[in-house]
């Protein structure tokens, strides 16, 4: 939580000016009680206007609050809100409970956004295809630019405000936990679940002992992409879906022209070299909290079979095109080409 945003009632006007003069371009503070509780919002203009007035240093700052600010609460789906809140030019907003204490202070240069939902990254596997360079460094600490693949993921995480990052290891994954720690440094709850024989794609999620929201996200650790994580989310509320896979788009052109016929082998159609585009499953993907009863604990499962299950139940399954940037890291042209990437890309 940000707390230079936060004041107690009682601190004088002198105090007041001095803090929301070192806050600068984000000079606005909320004034609270004992409790936290939030009492209102404060800012250079509401001191002016109350100087106007006739207030002076020796006055209370509740004499120069606005009592009503605006807010979000806890847990709630508040990605339009916060959308609405930024056209309106607001740059920092209190995050309330049920006691109406403030738990946290959204600043919109450092979050975009706030998702009330919990991450699982999967950072577990070898990566045989990049040795030697993953013989002592496991593939989602290997640096792109100046940092390691994964923190790339984390950093965007915590920027849509998902706090909550759970971090699926095995091999050699003390050096992630040496790395990231308890993620305090980053003002995030990063936690560890580690397999002790593979789980496959999804079956590790199960190890993770609690999730304090309904909807998950689920990724591989090393992929680069610069995916809209805001609108993948409301995308998936919105559709009302079980679950959402995020697709690439791949594209196959045929050099020659195509006779679809029918079953008798009739002419049905000419295409003359077509092109037809799939789409691939990239690795990123919402779901509900209540799809883990379909995993079968301390079996191998992967994430296809998840997805098999959803759809012999008749539960809502939709695809999330990535319109910007994507790249899967398995192989060394791969990681050479992100090495390219990386010095064009705003991650």
């Amino acid at each position: 939580m940000q707390a230079q945003h936060l004041i107690g009632n009682n601190t004088s006007v002198r105090d007041t000016l001095k803090r929301l003069n070192d806050l600068s371009i984000d000079a606005i503070l909320f004034v609270t009680d004992e409790q936290n509780t939030l009492i209102g919002s404060l800012t250079d203009g509401d001191l002016r206007r109350g100087f106007i007035k006739g207030l002076g240093f020796e006055n209370s700052i509740l004499e120069f609050i606005q009592s009503n600010p605006s807010f979000i609460r806890e847990g709630e789906n508040a990605v339009d809100k916060l959308e609405e809140y930024r056209k309106r030019n607001f740059k920092v907003v209190p995050v309330l409970n049920d006691k109406n204490q403030i738990v946290d202070v959204i600043n919109f240069r450092t979050r975009t956004t706030l998702i009330p939902a919990d991450a699982v990254l999967m950072a577990g596997g070898e990566g045989k295809r990049l040795r030697p360079l993953t013989e002592n460094t496991p593939k989602p600490l290997l640096k792109v630019g100046d940092k390691p693949i994964i923190e790339y993921n984390i950093d965007r995480l915590a920027k849509v405000g998902i706090k909550n990052i759970n971090l699926s290891i095995n091999y050699l994954g003390e050096q992630l936990e040496a790395y990231f720690g308890n993620g305090s440094t980053k003002n995030l709850n990063i936690k560890y679940v580690k397999e002790v024989k593979p789980l496959g794609t999804v079956g590790s999620v199960l190890l993770v002992d609690k999730f304090d929201f309904d909807d998950i996200i689920v990724m591989n650790s090393d992929l680069l992409t610069n995916i809209d994580f805001a609108d993948f989310y409301k995308t998936f509320k919105t559709t009302n879906a079980d679950m959402a896979v995020a697709v690439t788009s791949y594209h196959v052109d045929i050099p020659y022209a195509v006779l679809e016929t029918d079953n008798a082998q009739k002419v049905k159609s000419l295409k003359e070299k077509p092109r037809y585009t799939y789409h691939s499953n990239a690795g990123i993907y919402f779901l509900k909290k209540e799809l883990l009863s379909l995993i079968p604990k301390g079996n191998f499962f992967d994430i296809t079979d998840l997805m098999d299950k959803i759809l012999a139940l008749n539960k809502t399954l939709i695809t999330y095109p990535i319109n910007g940037y994507w790249l899967d890291i398995g192989k060394h042209e791969d990681f050479k080409k992100a090495q390219e990437d990386i010095k064009h890309l705003k991650l």
